[in-house]
């Protein structure tokens, strides 16, 4: 063997794989395109989980938003009263608000534009026009209350004031003689009486528009959309001329509830029928599908798991009822003194009672008037209350009552089963006959 022999045996050894002719041009160009960029390994081991997501907060105040809030807030003070004490000649304390309110805005505005894009922007200014607001809506209905009460404290000092009615007491007697028994009484009989006509009857209603449906159906809607905004004394006025000059009837508590329930009715069938679409349509599904009719499932499915929006229609058409002056006025005549029964003689509400102590220039009848409006809204309250507890419950949450009679009826279905199975097994059925050819 010679030199070059010996050298090239060498070479064929330390590199085995070397093609032995040129790759060619085609394979060098797809080589070099499928060259990546190799970024160096991370420090984290691959196994770990990755972070979640952070969720922009879009409710709620934390602290640099409301350092922002006070900062803005007492930067449009002072540049709002510096435009109002010695820039320009305005005055008001009205004018004094809305000129802050805006400034407030618009500093706002741009020290949250320095740290947020545009829609968080946009957000955080909306949420505190929206918080304005509601602080306002607060603001005005805790200032109706105080006042009222301010006013009827005087009356509402004395007990006689709720044990009493009005027949012993005249315009110029002190507030320790005379009360607003019979109006605290005759509101009730009158609501309860509105109530009994009302639920029913718009529930049921509600059950047809949303259960049944149809061109009826439609219509029916419509006519409960337009009776929403029926004015109170139109009602009055259809009750009077229908009960108490077409049929004889006298002014009194019966008629005064016929009107009341006219101006509750396309509330409670307004809001019951929102409340009884938005039950999901797979629980009727499903109530059909384990062979339920559909009355068996409006009345087992729909109706409970809509219980706690029924409520709130129902408490929606009180407000509405028990606080009307106009229907009454024309249909339950006015007393001073207590009446139970509701089908004779009239029948004062509370209402009416302050509406008709208002109207004397008599400083304590005036306080008799606010103590009443006071009382009225205690009584809303109370009643509202009430409806909240009876009816206030989700669906599926049982009371103590319900929860005994469902462990009883669960017991007895186990005792059934249990007998079932020790029972002895049937005899099998006889084959069939064969049919005759």
């Amino acid at each position: 063997m010679t030199t070059e022999q010996i050298s090239d045996r060498r070479a064929a050894a330390v590199h085995p794989t070397a093609p032995a002719q040129p790759a060619p041009a085609t394979a060098r160009a797809t080589a070099a395109t499928t060259r990546r960029t190799v970024l160096p390994a991370v420090d984290r081991p691959h196994d770990a989980p990755a972070a979640p997501p952070t969720r922009r907060a879009t409710g709620g105040l934390d602290r640099d938003d409301l350092i922002l809030r006070l900062g803005s807030a007492a930067a449009s003070l002072s540049l709002t009263a510096l435009l109002f004490g010695r820039i320009l000649p305005f005055d008001g304390w009205q004018g004094f608000l809305v000129v802050a309110g805006l400034l407030f805005l618009g500093i706002y505005a741009v020290l949250v534009m320095q740290e947020e894009d545009g829609p968080a922007v946009r957000d955080r200014v909306m949420a505190a026009v929206i918080q304005a607001i509601a602080a306002v809506l607060l603001i005005c209905l805790g200032m109706v209350i105080v006042f009222t009460v301010a006013r009827g404290w005087e009356a509402l000092s004395h007990l006689n004031f709720f044990t009493q009615d009005m027949g012993p007491a005249g315009p110029l007697d002190p507030l320790s003689v005379g009360g607003i028994q019979h109006a605290i009484v005759g509101t009730l009989i009158q609501i309860s009486i509105a109530l009994a006509i009302t639920i029913p009857l718009g529930i049921t209603c509600a059950v047809f528009l949303g259960e049944v449906g149809g061109r009826f159906a439609r219509f029916v809607r419509t006519i409960a959309e337009a009776m929403t905004a029926l004015p109170s004394i139109v009602a009055g006025l259809f009750v009077y001329a229908l009960f108490i000059t077409t049929l004889g009837l006298e002014r009194s508590g019966l008629a005064a509830s016929m009107a009341i329930t006219v101006m509750m009715l396309p509330i409670v069938i307004r809001a019951a029928d929102v409340v009884l679409r938005l039950v999901p349509g797979n629980l009727r599904e499903a109530s059909l599908a384990l062979g339920a009719s559909q009355w068996r499932t409006v009345w087992h499915v729909v109706l409970p798991t809509a219980r706690s929006g029924l409520t709130t229609s129902v408490i929606l058409g009180t407000a509405r009822g028990v606080g009307e002056t106009s229907p009454v006025l024309l249909t339950a005549g006015s007393s001073l003194v207590l009446n139970l029964d509701p089908a004779r003689n009239p029948m004062i509400s509370l209402p009416l009672a302050a509406y008709e102590f208002t109207r004397s220039p008599e400083p304590t009848m005036i306080a008799r008037g606010f103590g009443t409006a006071a009382t009225l809204m205690v009584l809303v309250l109370v009643l509202f209350v009430f409806a909240r507890i009876l009816g206030g419950r989700g669906a599926g949450q049982l009371s103590r009552r319900q929860q005994r009679r469902a462990a009883r009826a669960s017991q007895r279905d186990v005792e059934r089963f249990r007998l079932r199975g020790q029972a002895p097994a049937s005899p099998s059925r006889p084959a069939a006959a064969p049919a005759d050819r």
